[in-house]
């Protein structure tokens, strides 16, 4: 695939219907030899549009006008590219937590629980916000997260989480507001009600600040679960995270996490874990694949805001 394929790409399936901003702006990229020459000279894992969008944001750039952002960025690029090769697009979407929910409801109390790739470790916190499918909901903590679900028998009740821990080769800090600000630019223009949730969830973590460790998802794993209280069902958890990781490690990571005492929940787009099987998926948009122990369950969108359960 090519840069131009990879943005014309993200348009059409992860912008459209959520972002217009990011779908023109994606599109004019898709067709700007110059800005994608300078893209080019990155190496691949730096090339996403999530990534270039969110450091031109953090610049002060602007991103509402694709002429203006093409032009800015091209002027621009001395300042653009370093940042883009030492940030990464460590989206905290607490959003996902409404995804991960039902599975993490469902399985045997209480939890320690682990993300990999955690960020700020916003995603840690299920058992402190609230939930609304359609018209159930379940908890009375903020955010209120919505999600609309389909063919789910929804969850009552929240888990009991006695032990939360983040493995991240660069974890944020939700108490610097550097961190913080570059967590708000990775969220895409027109998604205040994100921006709200971002601060809300930031501040129910800095309240309680999570175990984040920094480290290698394959190197450091077992050390941390090994950390994890006896008498807790210990879940390693990630959303949106293997992409960024080269294939071979996360075949590594894969027979790791499978060998750990405990659950493994995933929630990653269709090509990135091997599945032997996968319904269609209900329209053209991107989804993830939310898996227990490798067992595919359901598709979600990549901000946790809809989930189809495979029956």
């Amino acid at each position: 695939m090519t840069i131009a394929d990879r943005y014309a790409e993200f348009a059409a399936r992860e912008a459209h219907g959520i972002s217009p901003t990011y779908e023109r702006l994606s599109y004019a990229v898709a067709a700007d030899a110059g800005l994608l020459a300078l893209i080019g000279t990155l190496p691949p894992e730096k090339q996403q549009p999530n990534l270039l969008f969110g450091v031109v944001r953090s610049l002060g750039g602007p991103v509402r006008e694709p002429d203006e952002f093409r032009a800015w960025a091209r002027a621009n690029w001395p300042a653009i590219e370093p940042r883009m090769r030492t940030r990464a697009t460590q989206t905290n979407e607490p959003g996902r937590c409404a995804v991960l929910l039902p599975v993490l409801a469902a399985l045997p109390q209480p939890l320690a629980l682990i993300e990999v790739g955690a960020s700020a470790g916003l995603c840690l916190y299920p058992d402190r916000y609230a939930y609304r499918y359609g018209d159930h909901t379940v908890g009375t903590g903020t955010p209120l997260l919505e999600c609309a679900a389909t063919g789910l028998v929804r969850p009552d009740t929240l888990p009991q989480v006695v032990w939360r821990a983040g493995l991240d080769l660069n974890p944020l800090d939700v108490t610097d507001p550097a961190d913080v600000a570059w967590l708000d630019a990775l969220i895409w223009p027109e998604h205040e009600h994100r921006r709200t949730r971002l601060r809300e969830a930031a501040a129910v973590a800095a309240a309680d600040p999570p175990l984040l460790i920094r480290g290698d998802l394959v190197d450091d794993l077992a050390a941390l679960a090994a950390r994890a209280p006896a008498g807790a069902t210990l879940v390693v958890l990630h959303t949106s995270v293997l992409y960024q990781v080269p294939e071979p490690r996360r075949r590594a990571f894969a027979e790791l996490v499978t060998a750990l005492p405990g659950h493994w929940v995933s929630n990653e787009a269709e090509d990135i874990l091997a599945h032997d099987w996968l319904p269609a998926p209900p329209d053209d948009a991107l989804y993830n694949v939310l898996s227990l122990d490798g067992k595919p369950l359901a598709w979600t969108r990549s901000h946790g805001q809809a989930l189809t359960w495979f029956g």
